[in-house]
């Protein structure tokens, strides 16, 4: 059943440095699943007992926290090859600390805990290599979620907004942005209402420092928005 998503699944970061051969040798070992779901589909949810590290094969999803209050917090976008539920698998954690939802139609591979963080008897070969890749990919998650409580603590919507558009910018080095987050999701995303993210937005336009079309995003104005990034 594995055979058709082997390409994807060799380019998971999980995978690196295992040979293609090992790598159908570490699945046979690992007993992994496969689930399929439609989109708006829960994949799991929070609180649900954590028993697996995901894998997504195709499509997207959305990992999200509910605050105290009730508001929904986009943590991040699931895309083709990432992973979820990661950090936890070496920790004491029983529930999924989030909910995973399907934002189109998804297929994701799910790993068992107990296969990965258990001791192999059979002394593979790959398991040192998956270790040692599986605590790179937690360490950069954890750089992302720092990236995260960063955009929580700027105060004004603006400064969040500047800030989210900035990094994008950053890493690409074009001011042609395009989001994978629809404006629905980049509000939850950086904590604030869709409403008033637009209207900053609009504001924002209209004084010649950013231009957009649903999600596409052109900076107009760079210094303007690393200023601004900063209030």
């Amino acid at each position: 059943m594995l055979e058709k998503y082997f390409d994807v699944i060799v380019n998971v970061s999980l995978f690196y440095g295992i040979e293609r051969a090992g790598i159908a040798n570490m699945l046979n070992c690992l007993k992994p699943r496969v689930g399929i779901y439609k989109k708006g589909d829960y994949i799991v949810t929070s609180g649900q007992t954590y028993e697996n590290v995901g894998v997504v094969l195709k499509g997207t999803a959305t990992v999200s926290k509910e605050s105290t209050s009730g508001n929904r917090i986009v943590m991040t976008l699931l895309k083709e090859r990432d992973i979820f539920g990661e950090i936890v698998a070496f920790s004491s954690m029983t529930t999924w600390p989030a909910t995973v939802q399907a934002q189109e139609a998804c297929e994701i591979l799910f790993l068992p805990r107990s296969k990965i963080v258990g001791d192999c008897d059979k002394m593979c070969s790959w398991h040192r290599i998956f270790i040692q890749n599986f605590l790179r990919v937690i360490s950069e998650r954890a750089i992302v979620l720092n990236k995260k409580v960063e955009y929580l603590t700027i105060k004004s919507i603006r400064g969040k907004i500047c800030s989210f558009l900035l990094e994008h910018y950053n890493k690409s080095g074009s001011k042609e942005i395009e989001l994978a987050l629809n404006r629905n999701e980049l509000a939850d995303f950086l904590n604030v209402s869709r409403p008033s993210m637009s209207r900053e937005m609009s504001k924002m336009r209209e004084e010649g420092v950013i231009d957009f079309h649903l999600s596409t995003f052109r900076i107009i104005d760079l210094q303007a928005l690393k200023t601004m990034s900063e209030l």
